[in-house]
């Protein structure tokens, strides 16, 4: 089993008392990589910290919608500094919330377009954010031409008719915990729809942990249960949906790929 992790927090302060011993379990346990995401400013930067003790760690540099109120030009020029690093794979999380609209919209609004520009600039994807803003996003990446630098919509929450929209655009969509909750319909009706090719794996953890372990804290070890729904719905092996999303991983950041499979793609 070789599961690739697309998008985790292990920066985060959930994972204090035993944030080592779970990193370094991973491999035995079926992980084969994580991405750890900056959220904020400092977790961006543990994220990098982490990324460059751990083999099987990637980072992605960004700042959260809620969380731009503390970004600054230099600041970014620092992450464009960094993203030229080897384990560096992607810029995000960026994006917009309108669930929790801190800062107000056209500030979050104004530090999205930097980020994209600063993806585009770098050749890296994008992880997107989006929660409670289907219509803005969507047009926002159209308008600074966010396909060219590719990526994920990172925790998929909209339509099946939306998701079709994005993978058109060429983006992935990030899929967790929330495919095994019962009321999650929207959700599986876009895993049903879009084309494997465009899912990716991913925990969000600590966060949104699947059912039956919903309530606890989340990590990389609990996404056998995310496989095991994706693969229920569209009637395929768990080791068939494992292989399918690695592959994707590869292709959405590649980054991730080791020196033998750099060489087979070139």
């Amino acid at each position: 089993m070789q599961i690739i992790d697309t998008h985790t927090h292990y920066d985060d302060e959930a994972f204090e008392q035993d944030r080592e011993a779970l990193l370094e379990s991973l491999p035995g346990k079926g992980i084969e990589k994580v991405i750890d995401v900056g959220a904020t400013v400092d977790s961006a930067y543990e994220a990098f910290r982490l990324a460059k003790k751990w083999p099987h760690v990637y980072c992605a540099l960004g700042v959260h919608p809620n969380e731009v109120g503390e970004l600054t030009d230099e600041i970014l020029s620092d992450f464009e500094r960094l993203s030229g690093e080897p384990k560096v794979t992607a810029i995000g999380e960026i994006g917009l919330d309108y669930h929790h609209e801190e800062p107000g919209r056209e500030v979050q609004a104004v530090w999205f377009r930097k980020q994209i520009q600063l993806a585009r600039r770098t050749g890296l994807p994008v992880i997107i954010h989006s929660r409670d803003a289907a219509q803005d996003t969507l047009e926002l990446l159209r308008e600074e031409r966010a396909e060219e630098a590719g990526g994920v919509i990172h925790c998929y929450s909209y339509s099946p008719e939306m998701a079709q929209i994005y993978v058109s655009m060429g983006f992935y969509l990030g899929i967790g915990g929330v495919v095994t909750y019962p009321n999650a319909r929207k959700l599986k009706e876009t895993v049903q729809s879009v084309p494997m090719e465009r899912i990716l794996l991913e925990t969000d953890c600590p966060y949104l942990t699947p059912a039956p372990h919903r309530g606890k804290r989340n990590s990389s070890l609990y996404l056998p249960h995310v496989v095991d729904a994706i693969a229920s719905l569209r009637g395929m092996s768990a080791q068939e949906v494992i292989d399918i999303t690695r592959e994707n991983a590869l292709r959405c950041f590649p980054k991730l790929k080791n020196p033998q499979e750099i060489q087979a793609a070139g």
